[in-house]
C-alpha cells in the first residue's frame, strides 16, 4: 500500500474568524498561531485577510515576527485579492512571504460579480502572480465557488487550470464554497482535476452546510487531494468549515493511505481554549471535543465495561488528552457508581451501594446530571441516616416577596400527630425554624440551639451544583452535627434540621 503525506492547513485565524461576532485580538492570534503550529503540529495556518485593518496589519505583524525567528514564516499565509498589488503590498508590510490569491473558480462569479471575461480576469492573475515572485511571495491560488464551477462551467474551470499549469503557482485550493457538494460529487469532481494534473498540488476546503463536511473530505482525499483546509472546532462563516478533531480522528482510523503529521493529543486543548478565546462554545456532542462524548451515562454500559469494555471503540478518550467518564443521574445504575468511587478511592459494601444508587435516582430526577465530586456529599448524606425515622416534614412552602418578611408554612408529623404552622423570619430557614419551633412546644418538647451553620459545594460546581449544608446543633448534654443535602440551598438546611428532629425526639 502506497502511504501519501498530506498537508493540513488550519484557517482558523481567517475563515474561522468569519464566524459571526468572533474576533480574535492580536494577543490571541499570536497564541493560537504558536499552539497551531508548535503543539498542535499542523503544517501551515492562514492568520488573516488582507487590507482588512490597522489592527489586523498588527496582529499579522506579530505572528509573522514570531515565526520568523523560529523559522515557521514560509508555513504562514495570507487571503489576498485580485487589486492591483496593493494585497501584495500589505503582505511584505506585515512581513508575511506567502499569498493565498482569491479568485473565481465559476463563470457565474467571474460574469456576475466581477463582470469580466475569462481572459481579462486571467491576465490580472498573471500581473499579480509575477508582481508576487518579483517582491520574493510564494503564491497559491483559491478558486472561489469552484464546486458550483464544476457542476454548472465545468469548461471554464478546465481553462483556468490549464492556464494555472503554466504559472509560477504553488497550490491551487478547491473550496466548496457554499458547502453544497455531496460526497460522490466531491470525489468525482476532485479526481477528475487530479486524473488531468496529476502533478500539481491540489488543497481540498469543505465547508459544512449539509453536515458533510468531514465525509466530502474524505472522498476529496480517497480522489487525490494533497492537502486539506480545516478549521477548530468547525469554525467558519454560516455553518463552519470541516473540523479539525473529527478530521484526523476519521483520517487516522480509517484511512490507513493517508498519513498526517497532526499531534491528536492536543486536540482537546486547543479547542478548549479556543472556545474560550471565541466565546464560540463548543456542543456538548460535539464529535472528539464536546463534553459528553466520552461520558457513558447508562448502568449497562458501565457493567459492560467493567466486565470487558464491551462498550469502548477504537475512539478512546486518552489519544485525545482526555478521560472516560460514566455520568450519575437517573439511568446510573451500580456499576456507573463503583467506577466513579474507583476514581475517588471509596469503597462500600452492598448494602450503602444500593441506598447510594437509590439516592442518586432520586436527585437526578432534579438535577439531571450528578458529578463524581458530589459523591462524597451523597454518601455523607445518605450514610448518615441511621436513626429511626420518628419525625417528618410532609411539606412545606416558602416565600420570600421584596419588602415583606419570608413566611413558611409547614407541615409535620412527630410520633404520628401532624402538625401545619406558619410563620415569619428573617430569612426562609428562619422562618421554617420558628414554625418548628412553635410545634415543638405544642408537643412540650424543647428544640437544640443552633450554634454553627455551613454550606458547602463540590469544588468547580455551577449554580445548579448539589449543596450540602451542615448544622451544629447544641442541647443540654451534647453538641452534634447533621448534614442536609439538595440542589437548593434552603431544602438542604431543611433536610438537616429534619435529621436532627429525629436524634433529639424520643
Amino acid at each position: 500500500m502506497v502511504v501519501k503525506r498530506i498537508e493540513i492547513m488550519d484557517t482558523t485565524l481567517r475563515d474561522g474568524e468569519q464566524t459571526s461576532s468572533v474576533s480574535f485580538s492580536a494577543s490571541e492570534k499570536l497564541t493560537i498561531a504558536k499552539l497551531l503550529l508548535e503543539e498542535l503540529r499542523v503544517d501551515r495556518i492562514e492568520i488573516a485577510s488582507a487590507r482588512v485593518s490597522e489592527g489586523e496589519l498588527q496582529a499579522v505583524k506579530d505572528v509573522t515576527e514570531w515565526a520568523k525567528e523560529n523559522n515557521y514564516l514560509g508555513a504562514v499565509e495570507v487571503l489576498t485579492f485580485v487589486d492591483n498589488g496593493v494585497s501584495i503590498d500589505w503582505v511584505l508590510e506585515a512581513g508575511a512571504m506567502v499569498q493565498n490569491l482569491l479568485t473565481k473558480g465559476s463563470l457565474n462569479h467571474l460574469t456576475h460579480q466581477l463582470k469580466k471575461t475569462p481572459n481579462q480576469h486571467f491576465t490580472e492573475i498573471k500581473e499579480n502572480i509575477n508582481l508576487a515572485t518579483e517582491k520574493g511571495i510564494e503564491t497559491n491560488i483559491y478558486l472561489e465557488d469552484w464546486s458550483n464551477g464544476m457542476r454548472n462551467s465545468k469548461a471554464y474551470v478546465f481553462e483556468f487550470l490549464e492556464f494555472l499549469s503554466t504559472q509560477a503557482v504553488k497550490r491551487i485550493m478547491l473550496p466548496d464554497t457554499l458547502g453544497i457538494l455531496t460526497p460522490e460529487e466531491s470525489y468525482n469532481f476532485v479526481k477528475e482535476i487530479k486524473d488531468k494534473y496529476p502533478d500539481l498540488h491540489f488543497d481540498f476546503h469543505t465547508h459544512n452546510d449539509y453536515d458533510l463536511g468531514v465525509a466530502n473530505v474524505m472522498a476529496g482525499l480517497n480522489a487525490g487531494a494533497d492537502g486539506l483546509h480545516l478549521t477548530i472546532n468547525g469554525m467558519g462563516e454560516r455553518a463552519g468549515n470541516a473540523p479539525m478533531a473529527s478530521t484526523v480522528a476519521v483520517i487516522n482510523d480509517f484511512m490507513p493511505h493517508i498519513k498526517i503529521g497532526v499531534n491528536e493529543k492536543f486536540l482537546h486543548t486547543i479547542s478548549k481554549l479556543i472556545e474560550t478565546f471565541s466565546g464560540f462554545m463548543i456542543p456538548a456532542n460535539k464529535p472528539v471535543v464536546g463534553a459528553n462524548v466520552f461520558t457513558q451515562t447508562a448502568g449497562i454500559h458501565a457493567d459492560g465495561d467493567n466486565k470487558n469494555n464491551l462498550y469502548f471503540s477504537d475512539l478512546m478518550p486518552e489519544r485525545f488528552g482526555r478521560t472516560r467518564k460514566y455520568a450519575l443521574g437517573k439511568s446510573s445504575g451500580k456499576a456507573n457508581i463503583q467506577k466513579n468511587l474507583q476514581e475517588l478511592g471509596l469503597q462500600l459494601d452492598d448494602e450503602d451501594l444500593k441506598k447510594v444508587t437509590q439516592r442518586i435516582i432520586e436527585l437526578g430526577d432534579k438535577k439531571q446530571v450528578v458529578t463524581k465530586e458530589d459523591l462524597p456529599y451523597i454518601i455523607s448524606d445518605v450514610l448518615d441516616r441511621t436513626y429511626e425515622e420518628k419525625v417528618k416534614v410532609n411539606a412545606y412552602v416558602l416565600t420570600h416577596a421584596m419588602g415583606l418578611k419570608p413566611t413558611t408554612t409547614v407541615s409535620i408529623t412527630i410520633n404520628g400527630d401532624t402538625f401545619e404552622e406558619s410563620a415569619h423570619g428573617d430569612g426562609q430557614f428562619d422562618a421554617f425554624m420558628n414554625a418548628i419551633k412553635t410545634v415543638f412546644k405544642k408537643k412540650q418538647l424543647s428544640l437544640p440551639k443552633l450554634v454553627d451553620y455551613a454550606v458547602r459545594i463540590p469544588p468547580g460546581s455551577n449554580s445548579d451544583a448539589l449543596c450540602e449544608t451542615i448544622i451544629t446543633w447544641k442541647s443540654s448534654d451534647k453538641e452534634f452535627k447533621t448534614r442536609g443535602l439538595d440542589s437548593d440551598q434552603t431544602v438542604s438546611a431543611i433536610k438537616a434540621t429534619e435529621k436532627m428532629m429525629n436524634i433529639v425526639v424520643s
